[in-house]
């Protein structure tokens, strides 16, 4: 039998950052992945603080900022890579008075670190009322995130590559197959609806659907473009642009009409030739308050959700990550905009 402090459901983000905060404490772990690419694996990789729709920004924006710069500083201390690509986004404005309401909100105290007042123009795409610079927006290297940290656990002999059954899951004596654990923490998605002991949390599938195109010319590579979607290179010939939502086709088939959507979408900003190399789907996990659900069990005390990460990911994962482990360590209570206790 092994002894582990933790075992971790979930191969995402919220699973990845968790398992960071074990690691930078010394904690025993390991972590069941059955091998599928989750919503995070495919995701764009943004680093926002804005609604880039109505000019807003949200709660805790700043501070989850400055927390995964430094989450991910650490996290190269062990990969010897950092993730984070610099490479803010530009909005293009549809209007003059979207030019004044960008205007006017950057002189709000919440705002006035993000929105930058000089307007750019943009070559390569159509931008007739030129474009807003979100500061401190990035991206973060999705492809090689997940595999430097998989690769790191895997060496480390942190990785389970197997499917979790709930059914060979030993409450009473908090046992799992050869494994004894004092927590274990459940961040599966969407897979969560599969989860006998927390298939009640209350988290909707999102359909997003993104693609990936060949340009007929190149555009700024050190920008990511965002209208009505995101635009930004992969490698010298592909960009990734997407995503939508959709919560009422809720089948893991590719929707053609979302694709079409897609290329119209781009075709406003660009409308020289392009081709469509690919296209993509994934299922965020999302709740009403969009904010994630955390917290513990209300029978099981060493059973844990971290859940319902929605649209920001990256961002949500690794802040609340440390509030859980912080939670589950140190008993320091969870904000209650997040805990699971905001339901009962």
């Amino acid at each position: 039998m092994n002894n582990v402090d933790y075992i971790i459901v979930g191969d995402g983000y919220a699973a990845l950052f968790f398992a960071h905060q074990l690691i930078r404490n010394n904690k025993s772990f390991v972590l069941f992945s059955e091998g599928k690419r989750s919503a995070s694996q495919v995701s764009a990789g943004i680093i926002n603080p804005v609604v880039l729709k109505k000019f807003t920004t949200f709660w805790k924006a700043q501070e989850q900022i400055d927390f995964l710069k430094n989450s991910l500083q650490e996290i190269e201390e062990y990969t010897g890579r950092n993730y984070l690509i610099d490479a803010p986004i530009h909005r293009i404005f549809h209007d003059e008075n979207e030019q004044k309401l960008w205007l006017k909100k950057s002189e709000n105290d919440e705002l006035i670190s993000f929105l930058d007042k000089k307007f750019d123009h943009l070559k390569g795409v159509k931008n007739d009322f030129l474009s807003g610079k979100v500061n401190q927006s990035a991206r973060l290297d999705v492809n090689g995130f997940f595999a430097g940290l998989f690769y790191f656990l895997e060496n480390k002999g942190f990785l389970v590559k197997e499917k979790f059954v709930y059914s060979e899951l030993d409450t009473k004596n908090a046992v799992y197959k050869n494994f004894h654990f004092q927590n274990m923490l459940f961040c599966e998605g969407m897979g969560v609806v599969n989860n006998p002991f927390f298939s009640d949390i209350p988290v909707n599938p999102n359909k997003g659907h993104h693609i990936k195109v060949k340009l007929s010319h190149s555009i700024p590579e050190n920008i990511t473009i965002k209208k009505k979607h995101f635009l930004f290179p992969l490698s010298e010939e592909l960009y990734f642009y997407g995503g939508t939502y959709d919560r009422e086709q809720l089948d893991a088939q590719i929707d053609h009409s979302a694709v079409e959507q897609l290329r119209r979408g781009l075709s406003e900003i660009y409308p020289a030739e392009l081709e469509i190399v690919d296209a993509n789907i994934g299922f965020r996990p999302t709740v009403k308050d969009r904010r994630p659900i955390l917290g513990r069990h209300s029978e099981y005390c060493n059973l844990y959700v971290f859940n319902g990460l929605g649209a920001r990911g990256i961002l949500n994962g690794c802040y609340f990550a440390k509030s859980l482990y912080d939670f589950i360590e140190e008993d320091v209570p969870l904000p209650a905009e997040v805990s699971l206790d905001r339901f009962k």
